[in-house]
Order: structure tokens, then C-alpha cells, then sequence
């Protein structure tokens, strides 16, 4: 794998650190600015939407960018937001400093996974995606527990400003390691759009929503299913989360290397096996082992859905990919979003805290039936092609090699 994927890597580190760090650290934030949990939680949802909202809009002003040059920007961006947080003054500016920071993510992980992808030949696109993503996974197994306890410890700003200097050095890794990859000839802002015009990308982006969002239906309300039902203590909640991180961080590695060599029969066994091990977390959660062990596994089967996901997409939008691989990283957040209200209804309903699951394993499964049906469009039309028939043809690139 080429060196210039560390540099992606670090930048998604940095990213995955500041979307998730924020969650052990609102009462800190409450406390400083004077308002309540649910007010704080805003910078959890504020940013979720700047991402969904970010990745087409950041994107689409990049079009007349090169990639290389338009990844540095977006980590400039970041590194502001996260600065903006750390100095806020009062909770409005704290709000507007993650939203700005949110609105690189999305477009920074959709350019990155179509450059990660260009850098290596055509039968390793996966395995590089999958390393660019280990950043992302790897946060929320180091990056978010010390983040977390340095703001518990020191205060909340320093961990801000300890992530916008991850973000600089991100910045200056990409501007060191990341060769200049040519702009595709002829391929404007319509040609990108084009690509929603396609049902195979449709499908994947659907199958991603549905995918991931039955990770984060279980994974949003671990806290008081740990310690109200499995009777884990508040304390080993973090821990926990480090579990669920270090199987994002497997899942993601095995997925990268399985997926460049069927990613169709990939997906089918990581969504069938997570919709079954999200529906049995309704009877495991009541016992600390087995709960424990659940957790490392929704966390394995749900990242390991990313790499083939991004691909799919990536493959179906060949001729204008970074739209598309930019707005299916928006639809993680979605997943994420809508996940999350459905599980808090039945909750609210009365079901108990463990109800979440089988929001999850029922999302999870609804991604897998739409699995099936792509690979039925698949074996129907043939196999992946260009997106748009009208759409200027693309230069022909060499992949590079280091």
C-alpha cells in the first residue's frame, strides 16, 4: 500500500476523533456554558447534519479543484472548526465551530476513498479504502478514551486543540505524501450528479443508511443498557466503547482484504450476521460477558459493511465517482440519525432499553434484502459500467504505485 494512505489515515483520525470525542465530554462542556444535557447533545446532532448537508455541498464546490489540493482545504477547514470550539466563548460559537468542522468530513472521506482507491491497481481499491478508514477506527479505539479523559482531566478546550493539531498534521501529510493525481477530463459538476441516476448506487447508498444505522440503533443507548440491564458500572462504559472500536477496527481490516474478492458474498454474510447477532443482543445484554462479546462483534459486522459499500459505489459511479463516494459517507450519518430517533421511540413506548436492538437487526435485514436485489440488477444488466452514456469520456490514468 502506497505511504500517501497514512496521510489519509491520520486526517480520518483526526475526524473520527472530534465526531465522537464530543459524547463523553457534554457534561463538561454543560457545565461550562451553563445549559442542560439535552442542549449540549445539539453539538452531536449539529454536527451529524453538517456532515449529511457538507459532504454534497463541499464536494460540489470542489469540482474545479484537484483532489489533492481540495483534501488539504478540507483539513484547513477542520483544523478552524476544531480551533473555533476550543476558544469558544459562549455555546453558540462552540455550536458553529462543529458544524464548521463537520462540513469537511463528509467531502474529505468521499475524495479521499476515490484518491485511496486511484493510488493503488484495480484489484487492491478495497484494501486501500479500508486503510484510509482504519483512521476512523482506530479513533475510536485511542483517539476518543484519551481525548475523553485529557478533557475530563485538563478541560474539554485542550482536547480541541489537541485534535486541530492531528488535523495539521494531517494537512501536512497530504500536501507531502499525496501525489497530484490529474483531474478526469471532461467531467463536470452534471456528470457527477449524473451518477444518482444510476439504481446500483441508489441501492448501495440505501444498503449503507440501513447497514450502519443498525449499528448505532444498539450502539447509541449502550450506556444505560450496560449498566440497567447487563449491570456493568458507569465506568466500564468507556471501555466497552473501546471494545465496539477495536472491532470497527477488525472488521474494517478484514472486509478491505476479503472484499477486492467478492464483495457481493461480503456483504451478504457481514449484513446477515449482523442482523442476527443485533437481534440475540436483546437476550445477551443481560449478561456482562456475553453482552461484552456482542459489543465486539456489532462492531466488527458493522465496519466491515464500509469497505465493499464505498467500492460499490465508487464502482457504479466510475465515470464521476466523487459526488457519489462523498454523499455515501453523508449516509452513514444518516443511518446514524435515524437510528438513533427510532430507537429512542421504543424506549419511549415502554419496550426497555434493550428495544433498540430490534430496530437494529430489523434495519440490518432490510439491508440485506436490498443486497440481493442489487446483485439480481447486477446479473441482469452485467457488470459495472459507466454511470451516464452522455458523459464525456474520462482520461485513462495508470494507477500509482510507490
Amino acid at each position: 500500500m502506497p505511504l500517501a494512505l497514512l496521510a489519509l489515515a491520520i486526517g480520518a483520525f483526526g475526524i473520527g476523533t472530534t465526531e465522537f470525542v464530543i459524547m463523553g465530554l457534554l457534561p463538561e462542556v454543560a457545565g461550562d456554558f451553563g445549559v442542560s444535557i439535552p442542549t449540549a447533545g445539539f453539538l452531536v446532532t449539529g454536527y451529524a447534519l453538517g456532515v449529511v448537508l457538507g459532504a454534497p455541498l463541499m464536494t460540489a464546490l470542489g469540482t474545479r479543484i484537484p483532489r489533492k489540493r481540495m483534501l488539504m482545504l478540507l483539513m484547513g477547514l477542520f483544523v478552524v472548526g476544531n480551533l473555533l470550539s476550543a476558544v469558544a466563548p459562549v455555546f453558540g460559537v462552540m455550536l458553529a465551530g462543529r458544524v464548521v468542522a463537520s462540513l469537511a468530513h463528509g467531502a474529505f472521506f468521499g475524495i479521499g476513498s476515490v484518491v485511496a482507491a486511484e493510488l493503488v491497481a484495480p484489484e487492491k481499491k478495497a484494501g486501500a479504502i479500508a486503510m484510509m478508514f482504519s483512521g476512523l477506527t482506530v479513533a475510536n479505539v485511542i483517539g476518543v478514551p484519551l481525548g475523553t479523559l485529557v478533557g475530563q482531566a485538563i478541560g474539554w478546550r485542550i482536547t480541541f486543540v489537541i485534535v486541530a493539531a492531528l488535523g495539521v498534521i494531517g494537512l501536512f501529510g497530504i500536501a507531502k505524501l499525496v501525489p497530484d493525481l490529474p483531474k478526469p477530463e471532461g467531467v463536470r459538476l452534471r456528470d457527477e450528479i449524473g451518477a444518482f441516476r444510476n439504481v446500483q448506487v441508489l441501492l448501495a447508498m440505501a444498503m449503507t443508511v440501513l447497514g450502519f444505522g443498525g449499528v448505532f440503533a444498539a450502539i447509541t443507548y449502550i450506556t444505560p443498557m450496560m449498566t440497567d440491564v447487563a449491570g456493568y458500572a458507569d465506568s466500564s462504559v468507556t471501555w466497552l466503547l473501546v471494545l465496539f472500536g477495536i472491532g470497527m477496527v477488525g472488521g474494517n481490516l478484514v472486509a478491505g482484504r476479503f472484499a477486492d474478492r467478492a464483495l457481493m458474498p461480503m456483504l451478504y454474510v457481514t449484513l446477515g450476521a449482523l442482523a442476527l447477532v443485533l437481534g440475540l443482543f436483546t437476550l445477551t445484554a443481560h449478561n456482562k460477558v456475553a453482552a461484552a462479546v456482542t459489543v465486539l462483534l456489532i462492531g466488527a459486522l458493522g465496519f466491515a459493511t464500509v469497505p465493499p459499500l464505498q467500492k460499490r459505489v465508487l464502482d457504479y459511479a466510475s465515470g464521476a465517482p466523487t459526488l457519489a463516494s462523498a454523499v455515501n459517507i453523508g449516509a452513514f450519518n444518516l443511518g446514524n440519525a435515524l437510528s438513533a430517533w427510532l430507537g429512542g421511540l421504543v424506549i419511549s413506548a415502554g419496550l426497555g432499553y434493550t428495544a433498540p436492538n430490534w430496530v437494529g437487526a430489523v434495519l440490518a435485514a432490510s439491508a440485506l434484502v436490498l443486497a440481493f436485489v442489487s446483485a439480481a440488477l447486477e446479473r441482469r444488466s452485467g457488470a459495472p459500467g459507466p454511470i451516464v452514456a452522455s458523459a464525456a469520456p474520462v482520461e485513462q490514468r495508470t494507477p500509482v504505485h510507490q
